[in-house]
């Protein structure tokens, strides 16, 4: 069934309102917090606590480093499991609020974790551990803040209201870069290294407080809400997910490893790559991380609104092309200019990301019946997430390492890209896929496309 309503200039409500800025501050400290070690991983966790253990190869510790990244990946399916499981059987507000807290408690606990040369192994072993809790907590995340927005929203603004969780990451990402920046800036290399780097973490209790509140005081979801009234939560909703919706699960994943990869590298790969590979100072490179970033917000934000006028796979089409066609004149560039430089080619990279990342939100929802939705999102984001980012900036690294070139991270991202690509034109259009409780009675894969 399709529900078309004209779009208009439909004021937002005051609940409306609450919803948009709670799952922004959510997705943006919960980011903030997984971000925040991803950034840290290769500038200071390495030599603190990965390195005294591969003292006489510094260049592994920096992939056993990066690897840690990745690690946590492999648990997002797992918390996107859980939430999903209880996220359509208790509501979507509870979940948020607990990956939030945890998510919290996991990045205070780094901040404050001893070293390898205090504890010894002990020290990597927790830091991983730590890091695991953060994988878990992410997976259970995006899911949760994506309904909570797209599930308040007129149908006609599905996907700028969805757009709102995904600026939450580069979001999250000014955030944890500025911060780095700025106790980069206030304390000596000796200081940053003593006890510097645990500032970003240790700020998270206040950020946490501030998401708990403001998270507290929205509503459930409408539709959760309706599900409730009408007695027909599920009992198995996984079941009934991989029973029916096995195929969408996998489309979902394989659509969102480009842009996850993608991220990634503006995420945790390109600081490492701009001071190590290329001989930056930190400090720039910093800098125009947060610039680029503050591209991708904007074109986040376009992209789904976009997806309002013209279709949320057209839209994601375009986005892939830009990065698609991008990839290699960037990685040209990077390698023989100046910091400006640097600077420039990431930040149009961001355009095309934000074009397929902004609708990102609207389509997965709109792909799944609501008994299962936390379920499908959830766990279709969180596979995708490790295909594509988990491992995309250790992937890069050997790359660079065997070839000494950034051309090849080009081509192996040319290739998730047409995988992207491909998924998303199987999908097939969703805009105004009604997201009811009615539709429910009809498999997924019967509802006509707007």
């Amino acid at each position: 069934m399709s529900t078309h309503t004209p779009p208009g200039k439909t004021p937002v409500t005051r609940e409306e309102r609450k919803v948009l800025i709670g799952t922004l501050a959510g997705t943006t400290i919960e980011w903030y917090d997984f971000f925040i070690y991803a950034q840290a991983a290769t500038l200071v966790l390495a030599p603190l606590f990965i390195e005294p253990m591969v003292s006489e190869n510094p260049g592994l510790g920096t992939l056993v480093s990066l690897a840690t990244i990745g690690i946590s990946f492999l648990f997002r399916p797992l918390g996107a499991v859980v939430a999903g499981r209880y996220g359509d059987r208790l509501g979507r507000k509870k979940m948020l609020v607990l990956t939030l807290l945890l998510m919290g408690v996991s990045t205070v606990a780094i901040g404050l974790l001893p070293t390898y040369a205090s504890i010894g192994v002990a020290a990597p072993v927790l830091l991983i551990l730590f890091r695991v809790v953060q994988g878990f907590s992410a997976g259970g995340e995006w899911g949760g803040a994506a309904l909570m927005a797209v599930e308040h929203a007129p149908v006609h603004k599905r996907g700028l209201f969805g757009a709102y969780p995904q600026i939450g990451v580069p979001c999250g990402l000014i955030l944890a870069t500025g911060i780095l920046l700025l106790i980069t800036n206030l304390t000596t290399p000796e200081q940053f290294m003593a006890w510097g780097w645990r500032v970003p973490f240790l700020l998270s209790i206040v950020l946490i407080v501030i998401g708990y509140l403001i998270r507290r005081s929205v509503e459930e979801s409408p539709v959760f809400a309706e599900l409730l009234q009408r007695r027909r939560e599920s009992s198995a909703p996984l079941r009934e997910l991989f029973r029916h919706d096995a195929r969408m699960v996998i489309l979902t994943a394989l659509v969102f490893v480009s842009t996850n990869a993608a991220g990634y590298l503006v995420i945790a790969y390109f600081i490492g790559y701009g001071t190590t590979a290329l001989g930056f100072d930190q400090v720039p490179v910093l800098a125009s991380i947060v610039i680029a970033s503050a591209v991708w917000l904007p074109t986040t934000l376009g992209g789904g609104a976009l997806s309002d006028r013209i279709g949320r796979v057209r839209t994601f089409q375009i986005g892939l092309g830009l990065t698609f066609v991008w990839l290699i004149p960037m990685f040209f560039l990077m390698d023989r200019g100046g910091i400006v430089t640097f600077c420039l080619v990431i930040c149009l990279m961001n355009v095309g990301l934000g074009m397929s990342y902004g609708p990102l939100t609207a389509l997965f929802a709109e792909l799944f019946p609501a008994r299962v939705r936390y379920s499908g999102v959830s766990i279709g984001y969180a596979l995708g997430a490790v295909l594509g980012g988990a491992f995309a900036p250790l992937i890069s690294e050997i790359l660079v390492q065997r070839t000494g070139t950034g051309i090849s991270i080009a081509v192996y991202m040319m290739v998730l890209t047409a995988i992207s690509f491909v998924a998303v034109t199987m999908v097939g259009e969703t805009r105004g896929n009604d997201l009811g409780v009615d539709a429910d009675d009809s498999p997924t894969a019967q509802r006509a496309p707007a």
